[in-house]
């Protein structure tokens, strides 16, 4: 019951602001109405790049490799880099765009006020994974599908991850710097290079890519904790040995490295302040390719000055892409780079191929996979609640 009166509640709002009726809002929502279709995707540009690998689909330029089939089909394909301020290229199609494709690696913020105005708009598009870029309430409340590629770029994620946790250890960026920079000083490195054997690593969020990350840290010979909103299964705690803690904060001090692997929500931004991080055991390690705004960002920066966080490495940012006077850019012991965890050339081909399905089904009425829907009539998917 609780259900349908979020459904009607949404109808209700917006038949006042569109008028549409209740009767017809979630057909509208799911499936695309007769006729051509203009969609616009929001990509990184790639420039000089793009030609150099014919399976980099995630670009502006190749723009996901769906352009041919969707004008073929009588539907008009806008793509740009261009998506932010008043006179942006995306600010131009809001008004009468269908559907908008875009990525966490350069997303296009969908606030309630482009909600607001996109009045044709029916279906938002995520090429990868994570839809935090959008108002998902906002789009709810207008009767909207949000979707994503779910998996696309998991295996993609966790190795970036386990890259980061050794980078991290071994105490890897400091040493690369004196290669580039003419210089051999052996123990300005391994005065705090450690093996990853024996230390306790714990992951905040076992989700796909969580429990993939705790499988491939398996034969690292680690102690292995994990929060969730939900235990594993005994099989999967039994192939890993990885063991369930229920509260956060009794298993934070206990890891001396943390993999962060939760979605950004209402309850999890800012999760990590400075009060939790005043109790992490000092000289934790921090990976985080989960979101940027997880973090309470000058709070980081401070533990980093102090050396309470030892080494900090992640590819999310807040907000991306990161301005030059970003304070992570310039924080010691950090491992950072640009988004580019779950955008591997085989993340591309995948949440490109994933992409033409949900466009494919949409045309023809048919529902998407289950696990793609973040929001449908009117409600969102229970990571996000």
């Amino acid at each position: 019951m609780a259900m349908k009166g979020t459904i009607v509640s949404a109808a209700k709002a917006l038949a006042s602001s569109r008028t549409a009726s209740s009767s017809t809002l979630f057909s509208r929502q799911l499936h695309a109405s007769p006729g051509s279709k203009k969609i616009v995707g929001v990509f990184y540009k790639a420039n000089e790049y793009a030609e150099l690998n014919p399976n980099f689909l995630g670009c502006e330029e190749r723009a996901l490799g769906i352009r041919d089939w969707l004008e073929s089909q009588g539907h008009k394909y806008i793509v740009t880099d261009d998506k932010e301020g008043p006179n942006c290229e995306l600010e131009k199609h809001i008004e009468d765009m269908h559907v908008l494709i875009t990525t966490p690696f350069h997303p296009a913020y969908v606030t309630a006020e482009r909600i607001k105005r996109a009045k044709n708009l029916q279906l938002l598009l995520t090429a990868g994974i994570g839809s935090d870029h959008i108002d998902l309430k906002a789009a709810a409340a207008a009767g909207l599908t949000v979707a994503e590629v779910t998996g696309s770029n998991t295996v993609s994620v966790a190795e970036d991850e386990l890259m980061r946790i050794l980078i991290l250890v071994r105490n890897f960026v400091p040493g690369y710097q004196q290669v580039i920079n003419g210089e051999w000083k052996v123990a300005a490195i391994s005065h705090r290079a450690y093996d990853l054997e024996g230390k306790t690593v714990g992951t905040v969020g076992a989700g796909r890519i969580g429990k993939l990350l705790l499988q491939r840290l398996r034969p690292f010979n680690c102690n292995l904790l994990y929060h969730d909103r939900l235990k594993a299964d005994a099989e999967f705690e039994k192939e890993t040995g990885a063991k369930f803690e229920e509260d956060l904060d009794k298993m934070l001090p206990k890891c001396d490295v943390i993999v962060v692997n939760t979605p950004l929500t209402e309850k999890t931004r800012g999760l990590f302040d400075k009060e939790r991080i005043s109790k992490l055991k000092k000289g934790v390690l921090i990976v985080n390719n989960a979101r940027g705004a997880i973090m309470d960002t000058q709070a980081v920066v401070d533990a980093c000055n102090s050396g309470h966080i030892a080494g900090y490495s992640g590819d999310v940012w807040n907000p991306q892409p990161a301005p030059n006077d970003h304070p992570w850019r310039y924080m010691p012991n950090h491992a950072m780079t640009p988004h580019t965890s779950g955008t591997t050339i085989d993340g591309q081909l995948r949440y490109a191929a994933g992409t033409k399905d949900m466009l494919d089904r949409y045309f023809k009425g048919e529902d998407f996979p289950a696990q793609n829907y973040i929001v449908k009539e009117g409600k969102l998917a229970s990571q996000y609640l």
